[in-house]
């Protein structure tokens, strides 16, 4: 495989993730972020920090718009909901034991 090949690859792959994510708005980001470690924002802050690298303009607004389809203002009125009492609790718990590793 050509560094070309990999690369189309690995965009067409995260086009997809982003597609995923876009159609499961049933999923809210404390899930992920329970379940997995990351969220659509950390995909949107990784976005970010990759379009730095190679110098082009992107503000975390506009990041955050690519990965969740449209304004994240918006995505949060729309889809996010409160975080349950249980929800919150295991990011507490994820979240100490992350400091601990």
């Amino acid at each position: 495989m050509t560094d070309q090949e990999r690369l189309e690859l690995e965009a067409a792959a995260f086009r997809s993730l982003l597609q995923h994510l876009r159609s499961r708005t049933d999923v809210q980001n404390i899930d992920m972020m329970n379940l997995t470690g990351f969220c659509r924002n950390c995909l949107s802050k990784w976005y970010k920090a990759a379009a730095d690298d190679i110098g082009v303009a992107l503000t975390p607004d506009q990041a955050r718009e690519e990965v969740y389809g449209m304004p994240y203002s918006e995505w949060k009125a729309t889809y996010q909901q409160e975080a349950s009492a249980e929800q919150q609790a295991a990011f507490n718990q994820a979240s100490e034991k992350g400091k601990n590793a």
